[in-house]
């Protein structure tokens, strides 16, 4: 099982410092083994607001890294038009060597689509046209679209990325017909425990194994790979892990708790956040708090979340994908990296340093 590290910041300071965070924690990450780096597409909102294009914050990803992979986490793909995504990732792709990874989600928020509307309805089938078509493209093939004078021109895209095919994921917040199609399509999948547990997840992941095609490997590089996001901080004790990420923590999910409701509506099912009274917010950012501190996320000590892992890797999951940038301070994050890179020699340890999912 692969450790990488995701970034999903509440908020960020402007400034030279201002993704500090993300480019120190790249390098250690570099340094330590760990197989990526995930930045996401957030629009409009503090929550994730710091990461309007992954492409860019890749792209500055690129410039201090060797050898991790470089990957959206996510593209939204009808947001884009797919010209543009194949140019932009096959230069981050070239100023990488060849580190480019993505993962494509159709989007939720109507407010993003300020950007696209006329997508919006329609942004499932979009996206599946817009990855075949991103596909294409990064393979070389041209394609026909009217230009300025309304006739049509065969285009194709530079500069040629350097990765022959393009390693493709999807995003899904729990939808079993989601993990049932990006397993058809032969993508990779990202998910999270945002709305679902972990024998809910365990289910989805053998249907998306179910789904995948006989040649999936010669299709995409990360077929059969599923990359699950989990909140993350270790130090080495539990009880002062606990302290240290309760106010930031807390005050994430107060900032993000519209977004947590609509994604997992098992909490309060038809509750609309913009109605609750005080008490009843509070009620609702104290559980999930309580949750994620349990059983959703990797926190506590390197032995704390072993069991974790080992239950993880027991459902099928191939990568842990830590969301480290959830408001505590960089230099406490960057410091509690040590203590993850010892989890990720850890469990590689006890796992002898196979690769267990070579026998799926």
């Amino acid at each position: 099982m692969d450790f990488s590290l995701f970034y999903f910041a509440a908020g960020q300071e402007a400034g030279a410092d201002g993704y500090r965070l993300l480019l120190d924690g790249a390098r250690f990450a570099d340094r330590h083994g760990f197989s990526a780096v995930w930045t996401p597409e957030r629009h409009f909102h503090e929550f994730g607001g710091p990461y309007p294009n992954p492409a860019v914050t890749g792209a500055a990803v690129a410039a201090v890294t060797t050898r991790i992979g470089i990957r959206a986490g996510s593209v939204v793909g009808p947001l884009h038009h797919p010209l543009r995504l194949a140019e932009e990732w096959s230069v981050v792709d070239n100023l990488s060597a060849g580190r480019v990874g993505l993962s494509f989600a159709s989007g939720w928020h109507a407010r993003d689509f300020t950007l696209c509307p006329e997508n919006y309805a329609d942004r499932r089938r979009i996206l599946n046209d817009t990855i075949g078509t991103v596909e294409r493209l990064w393979q070389g093939e041209s394609i026909s679209l009217p230009d300025g004078e309304r006739e049509p021109a065969e285009v194709r895209t530079f500069p040629r990325p350097v990765q022959p095919r393009l390693p493709v994921w999807v995003t899904s917040a729990g939808s079993p017909q989601t993990f049932q199609e990006a397993g058809r399509r032969g993508y990779g999948l990202l998910t999270h425990l945002l709305g679902q547990e972990l024998p809910d997840l365990e289910k989805k992941i053998a249907e998306y194994r179910a789904h995948l095609p006989g040649d999936e490997a010669q299709r995409n590089p990360a077929a059969g790979q599923v990359a699950l996001m989990l909140h993350t901080f270790l130090g080495t004790d539990k009880d002062a892990v606990r302290e240290t990420v309760r106010e930031p923590f807390t005050a994430y999910i107060r900032s993000s708790l519209g977004l947590i409701m609509k994604a997992a509506g098992d909490i309060l099912p038809g509750v609309d956040p913009d109605d609750l009274d005080p008490d009843d917010e509070e009620f609702l950012v104290q559980r999930s708090f309580d949750r994620y501190f349990s059983t959703g996320g990797l926190f506590g000590t390197v032995e704390d979340t072993l069991p974790l892992l080992a239950r993880l890797d027991a459902i099928g999951v191939d990568e842990v994908a830590c969301l480290i940038d959830f408001g505590i301070a960089p230099d406490q994050v960057l410091a509690g990296l040590e203590h993850l890179g010892e989890l990720r020699a850890a469990w590689d340890r006890r796992r002898g340093g196979d690769d267990v999912r070579s026998a799926r």
